[in-house]
């Protein structure tokens, strides 16, 4: 539900729920967990069925602001726990997303959130992460510095991102991509108009979200048109030969939303 507008939200994710989602995607920047939240107790769906991710905003980094983000999430939410709470991005410095972090921790170990991971981080940036929680181990014990379940890119064949998707590869790190049909901008590219006429009956959307479930991805695709909302999820009826996934490695380093994995503050 990346910036889809609060007075749209529940009913676009009352109709993804209809259409059989089961994972909401939010944050704070996004102002629509009420909204979400809402649709989540509405659908009628057992609450252990649904997925529903937040995230710290980047303006709220280290540790005191972090503890209030997440307060204001469960205030707004009225939700009993959040299944996954992400680290946005990682700005603020080392001490910032160090306590970030902590605060995560702490309301892991309370209850309020299931899982904690991050989003936009660049290897430098989850190599430090890496490091504070062995430190945490070995000041706490082992395990106490809690694990990177998830982390969340931008990723299609135009930005494919190998080292990140690598280093989480190695470690277990569940791989989430956002904007895995490039906000439409690449539906002319050559390559991809040749492969939905190779795939007759699914369109340039479909062909990119294959793609990122062949990866081994979790697609995060966004839309508030209902009829796109059911096309995206129309996707488990065909599969990409081999040939035509490497057909996608176009070895571009070319983002379509921000990237905050080069920042080096």
């Amino acid at each position: 539900v990346y910036q889809t507008p609060a007075d749209v939200a529940e009913e676009v994710v009352l109709h993804a729920f209809k259409t059989g989602y089961r994972h909401v995607d939010s944050a704070r920047v996004y102002r629509n967990e009420g909204p979400c939240s809402q649709a989540i107790k509405k659908s009628g769906i057992p609450r252990s069925e649904i997925f529903f991710t937040s995230k710290v905003p980047p303006r709220a980094m280290g540790y005191e602001a972090t503890k209030s983000s997440i307060k204001s999430s469960c205030s707004q939410t009225g939700l009993d726990y959040i299944d996954l709470y992400l680290i946005h991005a990682p700005y603020g410095g080392k001490q910032a997303r160090c306590g970030t972090w902590l605060a995560l921790l702490e309301a892991q170990q309370a209850g309020l959130i299931r899982s904690i991971g991050v989003s936009n981080y660049g290897v430098h940036h989850l190599n430090e992460l890496e490091s504070y929680i062995a430190e945490l181990d070995a000041q706490n014990g082992k395990g106490k510095g809690g694990e990177i379940s998830v982390g969340q890119w931008e990723l299609h064949p135009w930005l494919a991102r190998p080292d990140i998707v690598e280093w989480c590869r190695k470690r277990g790190v569940v791989v989430q991509a956002y904007c895995p049909i490039v906000r439409g901008q690449r539906f002319e590219k050559p390559v991809l108009k040749g492969l939905v006429e190779t795939y007759k009956g699914k369109t340039a959307a479909q062909v990119l979200l294959r793609w990122s479930l062949q990866k081994g991805f979790v697609p995060l695709p966004k839309s508030v048109t209902l009829s796109r909302i059911e096309e995206n999820a129309d996707i488990f009826d065909f599969q990409l030969t081999d040939e035509d996934m490497k057909l996608c490695e176009t070895g571009e380093y070319a983002p379509c939303s921000w990237d905050p994995t080069t920042s080096d503050d």
